[in-house]
């Protein structure tokens, strides 16, 4: 089992910055590739980013390429997503997730959730 616990959510204008944070627990971090994704009101959730276990390799949602930045660091088992350049299509609630294999494969742990409110 892997516990996933999301921070780092609140409301901030369009053009601004947030850090979302992703603390791990259980079975190893290291183990697993990482992924973001996103549920907006009244949408299916969709995938933002995917790191996979090593760092070596990181994947984007052609909506979020060239702004948002998805990290690990595996000393504090903790999963990353800075977010520059918000736009309120950004709004949502975000989730992190740990899988075995990478991107497009179902990750197989999901946090709680964390809200994204971007603000025109």
């Amino acid at each position: 089992q892997v516990q996933l616990v999301e921070s780092g959510g609140g409301l901030v204008q369009a053009g601004g910055s947030l850090r979302l944070s992703c603390a791990a627990s259980g079975r190893t971090f290291t183990f697993y590739a990482m992924d973001w994704f996103r549920q907006a009101p009244g949408k299916e959730r969709e995938f933002v980013a995917a790191i996979n276990w090593s760092g070596g390799s990181t994947y984007y949602a052609d909506s979020v390429k060239g702004r948002f930045t998805i990290s690990r660091d595996d000393a504090k088992n903790t999963l990353y997503l800075q977010m520059n350049s918000l736009k309120p299509e950004d709004t949502a609630v975000y989730y992190c997730a740990a899988a075995r294999r990478i991107y497009p494969y179902e990750p197989d742990y999901w946090g709680q959730g964390t809200q994204v409110t971007v603000s025109s």
